[in-house]
């Protein structure tokens, strides 16, 4: 992009009313041939044996946050059109981030606070309220309150990203059974994005407006800010050029964020160690998510300037590096993947001009597209467990 550079540098006031908040059986038996008389039929051959295709997966049941609203929307997407929705449960002012634990309970981080769901039964069952102070309970992309969320790996913490407007937010961590916060950590500016090392140890908080990561033990809470910016930080508060979401890879936890459909910052937590590696959708970017071999799934929201640059996109990027693009129509924010990997799970909720009720499924084989029309700017997606 020929522009990032007088990007980075737009006035903080003019890029913050234009800026980012943030889906059997084997064959049958060939027919045996007919008899040739009555009384000597003819021998049936044994057919040779073959192997059973791969039974297709079940559609997942959804849970989508709507920060267009206060609800979250429970989603089947083998359904055509508007059948796919499957209604609604009030969880608390425009709900972000989104995380499923084992049993089927949603913890949900609303501007109010953290929003237990049984999505069983479809109840809220308990909200937390926020212990960090964060001014009035409102709505938008730079509301106060609630927005990234993991859960330890065991199930027993929620972690959740708490922004405060006009300053640094903290990182509150939740007691899932006495749904009471237990420990407040300070982190950066506007935590869009809260992930969880595989051993618990960890937990990564992504940083939008401080251009940072911060990582926090969890045994002793000390934490560590790594920089993240490879566009460098000269925009400030103004510049489009900052890390949004956060991907762990699953083959060393090495931390992925994408920038600009132009470079991935790899971050190694032990270290603090940034390196950058080349992207090609030439797209602002915000969500991503990692198959369990290792795959990205990048989210491509549109262009910065639509004469420089290209648009919505999701960006499948292999192991190796190599990337291929499915054009998205219009701007989306993150994405989840079903538990084969087989389908995408791409929200349209973004919050700026070109958010959209609804989601898109992809494909990830073939890059086919299917828009369902459900909830209200849906943020984050979830795919729930498999009921007993």
């Amino acid at each position: 992009m020929t522009t990032r550079a007088a990007l980075a540098r737009t006035a903080v006031l003019t890029a913050l009313t234009a800026t980012l908040l943030a889906a059997c059986g084997s064959p049958a038996p060939a027919a045996a041939p007919a008899p040739t008389s009555a009384s000597a039929p003819a021998p049936v051959p044994t057919p040779p044996p073959t192997a059973n295709p791969a039974p297709a997966a079940a559609s997942p049941t959804l849970l989508v946050t709507d920060f267009g609203a206060d609800t979250v929307t429970f989603v089947d997407p083998a359904r055509p059109g508007r059948a796919a929705d499957l209604g609604s449960v009030r969880v608390g002012t425009a709900p972000y981030g989104l995380a499923v634990a084992p049993d089927g309970t949603a913890w949900v981080a609303t501007a109010e606070g953290v929003a237990a769901v049984d999505t069983r039964t479809r109840t809220r069952v308990a909200l937390v309220p926020h212990t960090t102070r964060t001014g009035p309970v409102t709505t938008g992309e730079y509301r106060g309150g609630g927005m990234g969320i993991a859960l330890s790996p065991d199930g027993t913490r929620a972690y959740v990203g708490v922004n405060v407007p006009g300053g640094n937010g903290t990182l509150e961590v939740v007691d899932t059974a006495t749904r009471t916060v237990v420990q407040v950590v300070p982190v950066g500016r506007r935590p869009f994005d809260v992930d969880v090392s595989a051993d618990g140890r960890q937990v990564y908080v992504t940083d939008h407006d401080s251009f940072d990561v911060t990582t926090v033990d969890t045994a002793t809470w000390a934490t560590r800010r790594t920089e993240v910016a490879p566009y460098g930080t000269e925009g400030g508060l103004g510049s489009w050029l900052k890390p949004h979401y956060t991907a762990v890879r699953p083959s060393d936890g090495a931390l992925l964020l994408p920038f600009e459909g132009e470079r991935l910052a790899v971050v190694d937590p032990s270290t603090g160690r940034v390196t950058v590696e080349p992207m090609t959708a030439n797209t602002h970017q915000h969500g991503v998510t990692a198959a369990p071999d290792g795959t990205l799934y990048i989210v491509g929201t549109g262009p910065i300037d639509p004469a420089a640059d290209a648009g919505p996109s999701l960006t499948v990027r292999a192991p190796d590096g190599s990337e291929r693009l499915v054009p998205l129509d219009g701007p989306h924010e993150t994405v989840t993947l079903s538990p084969d990997a087989r389908t995408a799970y791409v929200s349209g909720g973004f919050t700026r001009e070109g958010g959209w009720d609804g989601l898109t499924v992809v494909d990830t084989a073939t890059g086919r597209t299917t828009r369902l029309p459900v909830g209200h700017l849906p943020l984050a997606v979830a795919v729930l467990p498999d009921r007993p």
